[in-house]
């Protein structure tokens, strides 16, 4: 007699993948970063860390360490141009993001 293991839908990578961007998301002001990059690539404005300091109101360091982590998830790109870096959502990992949470949830 052959014992089945349980079809699981969901794979290595997608859990992993919501651990990383859960994990890039559990902190308040990542959110506010993250939606208020957001919301300035939808109105087609450019995002530089300063710009972050100065509506987060928190010092340059906690901006960098806040949107290292937003970076590494693959939540956030990094465009340089000249001396600047400019902040942009990608939209793609949010969706895939959203998808593996809806398929965890069935589950």
């Amino acid at each position: 007699m052959r014992i089945r293991k349980d079809q699981d839908d969901m794979q290595d990578a997608e859990i992993t993948l919501i651990a990383t961007v859960s994990d890039a998301l559990a902190h308040p002001a990542r959110i506010r970063m993250f939606r208020y990059i957001m919301q300035a690539n939808r109105a087609m404005v450019t995002v530089c860390n300063k710009d972050l300091v100065e509506h987060f109101d928190y010092a340059q360091a906690t901006v960098s360490q806040h949107m290292k982590k937003l970076v590494e998830s693959g939540l956030v790109e990094i465009k340089k141009k000249d001396k600047f870096s400019y902040y942009y959502v990608n939209l793609g990992m949010l969706m895939q993001y959203v998808n593996a949470t809806k398929k965890f949830s069935v589950q």
